[in-house]
């Protein structure tokens, strides 16, 4: 089950947004997962749409988080503030067509559920991850830079062949 578990139920949608607010408990736990130093704050409205057995959640999330910086490992505080928007099918149930389609921002993140039970919180915190900047950077970045301490964006398997591009001539 996920730190961050609220459950919708597909015979039970109505108009009215939902608002989802995590605990100090769910909070941590949350960072310890995503490897993150905090999370001060994880709060998001949806709202939901049934169509059938398809339920479309659009809404925002708001959060407050410590990360690393990706260079000096200090504590860098980020603030997120992202659209929401997901599209709940059931298990084995074709969500997309076969044939090959062109994804725009507007296109929602298919989740299969099972039963009529579908986990609205779980999918804000998979959200919540996905909005984190994995190379984000802090003041202090570039003075450790300089002093020869690489972080892992520089040093990781693709700086060799950054390493091997050449400037065009003039």
């Amino acid at each position: 089950m996920s730190e961050f578990s609220r459950m919708g139920d597909i015979r039970v949608i109505t108009t009215a947004p939902i608002e989802l607010v995590a605990s100090a408990d769910e909070r941590k736990a949350l960072a310890r997962r995503f490897d993150l130093v905090a999370i001060d704050r994880l709060e998001a409205v949806v709202a939901l749409e049934r169509n059938g057995t398809i339920v479309t959640a659009t809404g925002r999330l708001s959060a407050a988080i410590v990360q690393s910086c990706a260079v000096s490992g200090e504590d860098l505080p980020v603030t997120i503030n992202e659209p929401l928007a997901f599209r709940f099918a059931p298990e084995g149930q074709p969500m997309t067509p076969d044939e090959e389609i062109e994804l725009d921002e507007e296109a929602c993140d298919e989740i299969p559920y099972s039963g009529t039970a579908f986990d609205i919180g779980e999918a804000v915190a998979q959200s919540l991850i996905l909005a984190v900047d994995p190379y984000a950077t802090g003041p202090h970045a570039e003075a450790t830079r300089a002093a020869g301490i690489l972080g892992e964006a520089a040093s990781g398997p693709f700086a060799a062949l950054a390493a091997l591009k050449t400037k065009p001539n003039d």
